[in-house]
């Protein structure tokens, strides 16, 4: 039987395989219906068929994903479902319109052209289904499928999962545009290649994506959340132990990843990409050889593992506390150990270079030993969901690990703020069994593993406590608080729907 992950991208002809039974049914029913007819009071004639991607919560495993790590996120029945019509090869418009049924989102039109560029210093909600539109394209000529001349495409756009949360919304919209788009085109592929392809995608936007978001939104299951692999992209079931369930909260602080991207997110890429470099060097690796080999952190395993091993020791940190200093490097302390100047180091992308722009200096201590000992939480998260121990031990083992990870990310990989903190505290002190951010942080949302027990007095507390004086500012409305907390269970990953 092909495993999972070999598996294309199930079609469906009703909502119930995805969304259950009951209300959670008829109310995702109710939305297909809304948007169909919105398409066809935007576009005139009626959809050819339907995807959909959610977005995700990850569990443990921050920021490590693009450096190699395995992360261990769940995905949240919040989620992007689009509408997609194929114009025939005869029909004289030859562009994509992409439409929203928020309002809010003006209508974008892009020409049909496969090697258009985004235009990145002018940022429009529709480039994330460009991005999709050029990487499957790319990819499908590299396949050797025969791709054709360029036809229209009508899109209508609904998305539940909440911009800016770090619960990637992004990753939903561009994984749900791919898949409408190999729908439309009548091909589909194999979820490991999709999950590649989609993290590929979203590069176009110009952030350095780990393939986390994307991997996870295309394999997820109903009732596991998943350890992803890298290279090769693969997914391992995880049960979560019985009597706790995750709270997300929103912080209401937006997570400008693409805006932001040069002094946050890529810095930390870059930061990452010199201490892995400059610490293969110290461990013994020439250094034209570090530059042209070394990618990642991961890339130094072997070397970090052997000095480890050498100094009688398991401590994943070892080597980084052995050649690494606390304080922050400038340009010239790293291009004296290298050799070289940081813009030849980095030169092979555009994006990094931004980063040496605006970068007065770099934390390579601080960010190597996050990544390392974030990547060991991950597996002792795993080790403990599958251990011995009663649910409860598991449950309170598990809530450490979620707040050993906040303060790594806080303190060590400096991705939090003020309005996180607030939120992780407030769910500590009112019961949590822990509490961290979640996605790339600056902003966006926190996740608190709970005793399911105590859930509806928990999220009470959190509204009492951190929402009522958001709600009286005006910040939010009342009536949507739940779009901004909520209890989730692990849900299923993307789909198309032909109805």
């Amino acid at each position: 039987m092909a495993k999972h992950e070999e598996l294309p991208i199930p079609i469906f002809s009703s909502v119930a395989p995805v969304y259950g039974e009951g209300s959670q049914c008829e109310e995702a029913q109710l939305r297909f219906d809304k948007l169909k007819s919105k398409f066809v009071e935007v576009f005139g004639q009626p959809p050819h068929v339907f995807a959909r991607s959610p977005g995700r919560v990850n569990l443990i495993g921050e920021h490590i994903d693009y450096e190699g790590y395995s992360v261990l996120p769940m995905a949240i029945r919040q989620d992007t479902i689009i509408a997609i019509r194929k114009h025939d090869s005869g029909e004289a418009e030859k562009s994509l319109r992409i439409a929203n049924v928020n309002d809010k989102y003006t209508t974008c039109t892009y020409p049909a052209d496969f090697d258009q560029e985004i235009d990145l210093k002018n940022h429009r909600w529709g480039h994330y289904f460009i991005c999709a539109y050029k990487g499957y394209h790319e990819y499908a000529k590299a396949k050797g499928m025969k791709v054709g001349a360029p036809v229209g495409l009508d899109i209508m756009v609904d998305g539940t999962v909440p911009t800016g949360s770090g619960l990637s919304s992004s990753a939903a919209f561009v994984c749900s545009s791919t898949i409408a788009i190999m729908a439309a085109f009548d091909v589909n592929f194999p979820k490991k290649e999709i999950a590649q392809l989609t993290c590929e995608c979203e590069r176009h936007i110009g952030t350095q994506s780990g393939g986390m978001d994307q991997a996870i939104s295309i394999m997820a299951k109903t009732g596991f959340a998943e350890l992803i692999d890298f290279n090769p992209i693969r997914a391992t079931d995880v049960q979560l132990p019985d009597g706790g369930t995750f709270v997300i909260a929103h912080s209401l602080a937006e997570s400008q990843k693409a805006v932001t991207a040069a002094t946050n997110y890529n810095n930390r890429v870059v930061e990452c990409r010199l201490a892995s470099i400059v610490l293969a060097i110290k461990l013994g690796m020439k250094p034209q050889e570090a530059i042209s080999k070394v990618k990642t952190l991961s890339d130094v395993e072997g070397l970090r593992v052997t000095f480890a091993g050498t100094h009688d020791s398991s401590d994943p940190v070892l080597a980084v506390k052995e050649y690494l200093h606390e304080e922050p490097y400038m340009a010239e302390d790293i291009e004296k150990i290298t050799g070289e100047k940081l813009t030849k180091i980095l030169g092979d992308n555009p994006t990094s270079l931004d980063v040496l722009n605006v970068a007065k200096h770099f934390k390579l201590y601080q960010r190597a030993t996050h990544v390392y000992a974030e990547a060991r939480r991950v597996y002792g998260f795993k080790d403990t969901v599958s251990s011995n121990l009663s649910d409860k031990d598991k449950l309170k083992k598990l809530g450490d690990l979620m707040n050993d990870s906040h303060y790594s990310c806080s303190v060590l990989y400096e991705c939090s703020c003020p309005e996180l903190e607030e939120l992780v505290k407030i769910c500590r002190e009112n019961g949590a069994l822990g509490a961290r951010l979640t996605g790339a942080g600056w902003g966006g949302c926190a996740v608190a593993l709970v005793k399911e027990s105590i859930v509806p007095q928990f999220i009470l507390n959190l509204k009492e406590k951190f929402y009522q004086s958001r709600i009286d500012k005006g910040v939010i409305n009342n009536n949507e608080l739940g779009l901004y907390v909520f209890a989730s269970k692990p849900s299923s990953g993307a789909a198309i729907f032909k109805f």
